[in-house]
């Protein structure tokens, strides 16, 4: 008795982590598809269903997706109206496995089974790509392995008496539902509960009735993984879970009001499919699909209710976080690089426009504008040391064709902030200036404008260059800083001869040559920014040695 049970333990162990192999590998696999996939989400709710029964196909896990849709609707990837029919569909995709599993009744388990050893002698090639399709042949074969040992198992007379008695205590459809939660909640993954259960009917520890209840039970257990995800994510993040949680619980509470009454008929209609196996993984199928008929016309009430029950935080309630990158998307890491690029350009936006404001400092009400400049300097502190804690843990993840583009990662934010240090410099000047009842001369405000203008010509330049990795405007962006160069030594002259013509007060000396200096340093991060493209660092020098060798 105790060895079987150990056989039984192995075998569910062996088949969750050949489970778990196989979604890791082809999540894996897949991520420029995902990335595509995602793309192709409008506001179609056939569209979102498709897309995510697609993606839970292919990553065979309504759990990882359902935690990757909560990524993006964290990351403002996706609206919560979207990623409702995006969950839809991934109930479907996960029933893909049971089909999978109840193919076990077929006389290709053996051979399914032995790919678990083609997968491993793959895995010594060099080449990636037979490394990534081993993983999945190896995964795809455990599963199998672990199917065939628990079999075994159950097929012994004292284990199968043994379920058989339990089940005789706890046959209640709603402590079997109760029991299928409990028990998917601690494997975290409706798709191997269904496949143990779909193995125990195959063997008949499991009477077909009571298996019903269970699968039912399971979908609702699976969204554990989901609200464990959402802990700490944003508002959206969390109504995401929970409408994940409403639909199973909706879909579970029709299906049982329907077997209940009617619970022989429906395993009767149920058996006219050919094996055991079979009729409980159709079962599963015909459960999600038609649950998603029921509620598709109803994502907008969906929303609606967990917006209700989840209301919007107050104000200066939420603290500050990245608005489009969300550690669940580092489980699909080109979509996270793609993320990471629409925050550096949202802290790019932040660090542009106060550099305007701070202008407009200096030209008077500078300590109505400086109050609103120090809110956004605040975001843009936070999102640049946020944003390379991210890219720390995105960097072993990426592909080697993505190396460079994380490497300027590294470097993009922090040229920023630096920007961004220098705008709220001179936007004190402003507070200042405004404090001492001064003000700079028709003149030098002429100067400081010419100055101004090129160095936000030089901002945009090299914002389009890293939102679109051309290098066409480099060459223009180093002439504008040469030009900036020559403006600070040119304006600190006239400086000086304003003061000694006595065209100009001595207080303002301060004042204007730091002005001078910093927007000449600002110049010089921008040309980074633009040049990090080409080299991580942002280094011209280095650009055009890598260019001069291409």
């Amino acid at each position: 008795m105790l060895t079987a049970f150990l056989m039984l333990l192995a075998g569910v162990g062996v088949f969750i982590a050949g489970m778990n192999m196989l979604s890791q590998e082809l999540e894996k696999s897949a991520g420029g598809g995902l990335k595509k996939l995602l793309g192709k989400i409008t506001g179609n709710r056939f569209a979102g269903v498709g897309v995510g029964a697609g993606v839970t196909a292919i990553v065979q896990s309504s759990s990882a997706t359902s935690v990757m849709v909560i990524g993006f609707v964290n990351a403002g990837v996706l609206t919560l109206a979207q990623a409702t029919s995006v969950i839809m569909g991934a109930n479907i995709g996960t029933t893909i496995t049971g089909i999978i599993v109840s193919l076990k009744s077929l006389p290709i388990g053996e051979f399914a089974a032995a790919l678990a050893f083609v997968g491993v002698m793959m895995q010594f090639f060099k080449k990636d790509i037979v490394k990534q399709i081993g993983g999945i042949l190896c995964g795809f074969g455990l599963i199998f392995v672990g199917l065939d040992i628990m079999g075994t198992a159950l097929d012994r007379q004292e284990i199968k008496d043994f379920f058989i008695e339990m089940f005789k205590h706890i046959n209640f459809p709603l402590l079997l539902i109760l029991v299928g939660a409990l028990f998917t909640g601690v494997i975290q993954s409706s798709s191997a509960a269904t496949g143990i259960f779909i193995t125990m009917v195959g063997t008949g520890a499991l009477e077909l009735d009571a298996a019903l209840f269970l699968v039912l039970g399971s979908n609702i257990g699976t969204c554990v993984t989901a609200a464990i995800a959402c802990i700490g994510a944003g508002t959206n993040a969390k109504r995401t879970a929970l409408i994940h949680l409403m639909f199973n619980i909706i879909g579970t509470i029709v299906f049982t009001a329907v077997i209940w009454p009617l619970q022989t008929q429906v395993v009767w209609l149920l058996q006219k499919i050919p094996n055991p196996e079979m009729q409980l993984a159709w079962f599963h199928v015909i459960f999600n699909v038609t649950t998603t008929a029921i509620l598709l016309p109803f994502i907008k009430q969906l929303v609606w209710a967990a917006e209700k029950l989840i209301p919007d935080k107050k104000k200066g309630e939420e603290a500050h976080r990245l608005r489009f990158v969300d550690e669940l998307l580092l489980k699909t890491p080109s979509v996270a690089l793609m993320q990471v690029k629409k925050e550096v350009n949202y802290m790019a936006a932040l660090a542009r426009e106060n550099l305007e404001r701070s202008f407009a400092a200096m030209k008077g009400d500078g300590e109505k504008i400086f109050k609103g400049i120090a809110e956004k300097e605040g975001v843009i502190d936070f999102t640049n040391k946020a944003l390379t804690k991210y890219l720390i843990k995105l960097s072993p993840l990426v592909d080697s064709h993505d190396e460079k583009a994380i490497g300027a990662y590294f470097h993009v934010p922090n040229d920023l902030e630096r920007v961004g240090d220098h705008a709220e410099n001179f936007g004190e000047i402003g507070v200042q200036m405004q404090a001492a009842a001064l003000a700079f001369s028709d003149g030098a405000k002429a100067e400081l404008l010419e100055m101004e203008k090129k160095v936000l010509q030089m901002f945009d330049i090299a914002l389009s260059a890293i939102t679109s990795g051309d290098a066409a405007h480099l060459n223009e962006l180093t002439a504008l800083e040469n030009e900036v160069d020559g403006l600070k030594r040119e304006l600190s002259s006239k400086h000086y001869a304003r003061l000694a013509e006595g065209k100009c007060k001595i207080e303002l000396s301060p004042y204007f040559t730091s002005t001078v200096s910093g927007l000449e340093r600002v110049a010089d991060h921008l040309v980074n920014v633009g040049y990090s493209i080409l080299n991580p660092t942002g280094s011209q020098s280095e650009a055009q040695k890598e260019g001069a060798k291409a």
